[in-house]
This record gives C-alpha cells, sequence and structure tokens, in this order.
C-alpha cells in the first residue's frame, strides 16, 4: 500500500543557525548526503547543463553551501567556469566555503531570502535551478507555485528528495546509528514521510513550451526529479 504524504515542520527550520544543536545536525545532513550518495545523483542531473561556457546556477535552499560545493567539485572538471547562487533563508555559508569554490574557478554568491520572494522579484534567469533536500517542506500548491516561477527562469530543473517509502521510513529511524542528534533524528523521520515517490514532481511541473520530465528511484533512499526545456534533451 502507497504511504501517504505527510508535510510537517523541520525543527532544524525553526532553530538559530548558531544553535549548537542546529550546527550538529548540519554536519550530521552532510554525512547523510554522502550516505544517500546525493552529490553524484545530483551530478549527473546538473550534467545536462550546457559546457561550452560559463554557467549560472542558482541552488534553493542551499543551506551551508558544502552539499553544492560538493557537486561543484565533481563538475569542475566539465565545467571550468560557474557563477553559482546559494539561496537559503539562513545565511550560514561561510567565507571559507566561498574561497573553496573560487578554487575551482566557480564563484559563488549567498542569496539569504525567501525563495518565492527572490523568483517574483528576481530577473535573473539561470542554466540551472538545483534543490537538495529541500522540495519536500512543501505542500503540494506552494510546490506547483515555485515550479511555475522556476519554469520562467531556468531552462533545467533538478532535484534530490527523500524517497518516500517503507524502506527510506525504516531507515530513517535508525540515523541515531550514526551519531546524529536529536534534531535530525526527528527531521529524518519527517522529511521521509514528507518525501516523494512515483510521479508526485511531475505531476505539479507546468506543462508550458516543451518540457522532457525523468523522476525515478536513485539509489536506496533518494528520489531525483528533473525537468528539460527542449524536445531533443536525452534523458
Amino acid at each position: 500500500m502507497a504511504m501517504a504524504r505527510v508535510v510537517e515542520p523541520e525543527w532544524l527550520d525553526v532553530l538559530p543557525s548558531d544553535d549548537l544543536r542546529s550546527m550538529k545536525s548540519r554536519r550530521d545532513l552532510a554525512l547523510l548526503n554522502r550516505i544517500m550518495m546525493q552529490a553524484s545523483t545530483m551530478e549527473r542531473l546538473l550534467g545536462l547543463m550546457p559546457t561550452s561556457r560559463p554557467v549560472r546556477l542558482l541552488e534553493i535552499g542551499s543551506g551551508d553551501g558544502s552539499f553544492m560545493l560538493t557537486v561543484a567539485r565533481r563538475l569542475a572538471p566539465k565545467i571550468p567556469s560557474a557563477q553559482v547562487f546559494l539561496l537559503d533563508m539562513q545565511n550560514v555559508v561561510t567565507d571559507s566555503t566561498l574561497r573553496s569554490f573560487a578554487d575551482l574557478g566557480w564563484r559563488a554568491e549567498r542569496v539569504e531570502a525567501d525563495v518565492f520572494d527572490y523568483l517574483h522579484s528576481s530577473r535573473e534567469s539561470f542554466d540551472a535551478i538545483s534543490a537538495n533536500l529541500f522540495l519536500h517542506h512543501f505542500e503540494p500548491a506552494p510546490l506547483a507555485e515555485l515550479f511555475a516561477l522556476a519554469a520562467t527562469r531556468t531552462p533545467l530543473f533538478a532535484a534530490c528528495e527523500p524517497r518516500r517509502d517503507a524502506l527510506s521510513l525504516a531507515a530513517s529511524h535508525m540515523v541515531w546509528a550514526l551519531g546524529c542528534n536529536d534534531v535530525t533524528r526527528h527531521d529524518a523521520v519527517v522529511s521521509v514521510r514528507a518525501g516523494f515517490s512515483g510521479r508526485d514532481l511531475s505531476a505539479l511541473w507546468p506543462m508550458i513550451d516543451d518540457w522532457r520530465l525523468q523522476e525515478r528511484r536513485a539509489g536506496l533512499f533518494t528520489h531525483a526529479f528533473v525537468a528539460v526545456k527542449s524536445a531533443e534533451a536525452r534523458l
């Protein structure tokens, strides 16, 4: 039987960014990203970007920027020059992280803003917009609005989200074994219940112009989604 999707608040979203439990939870997330192999999945999805010129990339819900930095290190041999905008409600990207992007030939900028406010007000366009463990925070209606806004700003949207199924839910109850703190233990379960399966995300993408969509399991615990505005895109 399919697991019903339930969206609930996550503790990390409401804790102050300098709270010790919050800081530990962000370190936990970096570990979970590695275990879920999120960076390699995102690398494959963003590999659809053009490589013959500098690219412009927006990551929404970027957190401290460490995930995108890992992806950038994988992509840099193919994409030696890029401008990355790291958008989050909390400004937790360190100067050290920005310098690490610069070492790759990528220029990263912090954007402290609400994603809806930014996409409504900004006239910026991007070669790609990406999201990692972010879309599951939203109910269907605001998520459809986010997609509609993103579709006017980019020809490529890529996301890696929690997979909503029994295996992922069981694993989320076991993150204590990895040394994760109480915030991460709570949020891991909540995020899986709010995750995606089947064609949850494709059903919300605006079917305007010529978009090709792919939505599938990636690894054991990840749900991957990519939308490409090109009739010739090879997914």
